[in-house]
């Protein structure tokens, strides 16, 4: 039986704050983050009832990958990685939009244009397109960063307007993000997949801007599968997709989409199985790397004793 990381309850020496999110336990420390990634999963922005075998250890390994290979583009928060769950970078303030880019049609924005919609985000998107279909280009589509709920869709002018970013960042973390998706998509290709879309999050140390969070993984892009994508396509075939749409789509089956009044339906053993299998599955696609499954005995404690013994020689 493998044991998961449900969520933490550490208390580090010079610990100064904690904050729990949808799947990471965060701590700072000073002018350090420590940020541990749990085997929760999430969707439609509720938490799902049983954690993920390996899913923490997938995100924090995926993130730490993408994050170093794009550092010629944008500084990030990284510092180290001294447990297969836990990253530990610098404490930035937030930036609270996210910036999401979107290559083709699909997910969120398929569905509002299914409902009719051509605009996104205050972003035009053209008539005759197809679940799927690539847009002409990358599109920025930002929402606002919620701290709990629904984060909203806003547009550029509406966060300048509003002062949520002022003009100059806003035109740095477009191009930062634009920079990002292209390094992705250039990266996913060789690796026989598609960036469909991925978020991005920000934040600013000492005035200067960082990307921070985690960069390229299943919880934050979707993937297709290159190979049979234009035949797929011209025949009106569902894409595969390497992402965690397929839970989505299996709590929509079950009649649950986030609403209210809307019950979570129970996650059978098999399908909790099927969902850490296609988790360690993309992380073998994307990295290129064999995924090496760590000891989870004792898990909890295994994440302490690693994230302190850094923490140690860092004195």
């Amino acid at each position: 039986m493998v044991n998961t990381l449900s969520e933490t309850h550490f208390q580090f020496p010079g610990q100064t704050g904690f904050y729990r999110g949808k799947v990471r336990d965060v701590y700072a420390l000073g002018d350090l983050l420590v940020m541990i990634a749990s085997d929760r999963i999430s969707a439609f922005d509720c938490i799902l009832p049983r954690p993920i075998p390996y899913k923490g250890q997938v995100l924090n390994q995926t993130a730490v990958f993408f994050l170093e290979a794009t550092r010629d583009i944008v500084p990030n928060w990284l510092l180290a990685s001294p447990d297969p769950n836990a990253t530990i970078g610098l404490r930035c303030d937030p930036i609270r939009v996210e910036m999401v880019v979107r290559g083709y049609l699909s997910g969120h924005a398929w569905r509002e244009y299914k409902a009719g919609k051509r605009s996104l985000c205050g972003v035009s998107m053209p008539e005759g397109l197809r679940e799927s279909d690539p847009f002409p280009s990358p599109i920025i589509t930002p929402t606002t960063k919620a701290e709990a709920g629904h984060d909203q869709d806003i547009s550029r002018e509406e966060i300048i307007r509003q002062g949520i970013v002022d003009k100059a960042d806003y035109e740095l973390l477009e191009q930062y993000a634009l920079a990002l998706f292209q390094r992705g998509t250039e990266m996913a290709a060789e690796r026989g997949l598609i960036l469909v879309d991925t978020k991005y999050e920000f934040g600013k140390c000492d005035g200067k801007i960082y990307l921070i969070d985690e960069v390229h993984t299943p919880d934050s892009s979707r993937y297709f599968y290159a190979d049979g994508y234009a035949e797929r396509q011209a025949s009106g075939e569902r894409q595969q997709q390497l992402s965690k749409e397929f839970v989505r789509e299996w709590l929509m089956a079950h009649g649950f989409q986030g609403l209210k009044g809307q019950c979570m339906p129970d996650m059978p053993d098999d399908f909790v199985q099927e969902v850490s299998r296609r988790y360690v599955a993309l992380y073998e696609q994307v990295t290129g790397y064999p995924f090496r499954y760590a000891d989870t005995q004792a898990i909890e404690q295994r994440v302490y004793r690693q994230v302190m013994e850094y923490l140690e020689q860092k004195k």
